[in-house]
Parts: C-alpha cells; sequence; structure tokens
C-alpha cells in the first residue's frame, strides 16, 4: 500500500492506496456520464492509482497534424489555440487517482486554472492544493472530459510500507 505526501510539507495527501498495472479503460459514451454533475466515471476505482506515462497538462505545442487532430492528452478532448490544435508536452507519469481519494485538496486561489463548464477541464496546469499552501495536482471534472485527478510526479512523493 502507498500513501502519496506533498514534497513541500509532508502531509499525506491520500490514504493508503493499492496500485494499478494499467489505466483501466473508462466509458466515453455520453450515457455513462453522471445525470446530475455530467461528468464521466471516475478513470481510478477508490483506493487505487495509476501511473500515467503520457505527458499531462502543460506546456502544449502545436500538432504536426492539423487535419486530423489527436486529442490534447491522454483520455482528453482534443483542444485548440489561436495557433492551432495543441497536444501536451507536459509532465509524464503523473500519479493517477480517484479525486475523492484527495479530498483535503483545495482548489487554488481565485479558482485558478480552473475554468470549465461544469468543472476543470485540467488543461491549464496544476489547479489543487496541499493544506499548506502548494500546488500538487490538477483536477480534470468538467462535463465532456475525464473525471480524474493527477498528482504531479515532483510536487508528491509515494511513501510505501
Amino acid at each position: 500500500m502507498t500513501v502519496f505526501l506533498c514534497s513541500k510539507c509532508g502531509t499525506a495527501i491520500t490514504p493508503e492506496l493499492a496500485e494499478l498495472a494499467v489505466i483501466p479503460d473508462v466509458s466515453d459514451d455520453e450515457r455513462d456520464r453522471d445525470k446530475e454533475t455530467r461528468r464521466a466515471p471516475a478513470t481510478v476505482p477508490r483506493g487505487h492509482y495509476a501511473i500515467d506515462p503520457e505527458p499531462w497538462g502543460p506546456p502544449y505545442v502545436v500538432q504536426d497534424d492539423q487535419k486530423d487532430p489527436k486529442p490534447a492528452q491522454s483520455r482528453g478532448p482534443m483542444v485548440c489555440r489561436e495557433e492551432g490544435f495543441v497536444i501536451s508536452a507536459g509532465s509524464r507519469d503523473t500519479v493517477l487517482v480517484h479525486p475523492d481519494d484527495a479530498a483535503g485538496l483545495q482548489p487554488l486561489p481565485n479558482w485558478e486554472n480552473s475554468s470549465g463548464c461544469c468543472g476543470p477541464t485540467g488543461d491549464e496546469g496544476l489547479n489543487r492544493a496541499c493544506p499548506c499552501g502548494a500546488p500538487v495536482a490538477t483536477l480534470a471534472a468538467d462535463c465532456f472530459g475525464p473525471f480524474e485527478l493527477h498528482l504531479d510526479p515532483v510536487r508528491t512523493y509515494a511513501f510505501s510500507q
């Protein structure tokens, strides 16, 4: 079992979690979204975590193929900026957890990097902080993307017993 802690202050961010070998496939069918929140099913079940080897979040770079663009990051929507469709060149190996397994994290002041229709899209950068105030994670919880929390691999660390 593994607990994830804040690199700045050492506060436990999660309870004990069990590692998943791979990121589960989650339905992206509109009918599977929660009827009230419009959120997708959580990518990772409660009590577990997975390592996402793909880039997540900013910075973004312009995609080579603008006629057949790909989603900006794994399990996310396509993102079009002024310069065209972009793809993440952000951190690899983020720790993917169920958002409820890090319930003590708070939005950044003034909801920084948390824009979205029904919740933060997760494509603007770190948007959740440890109680000490250190930005440590990115929540994606909007009505058109995944429902997941990415712990930054530098701003958090694992402790296993």
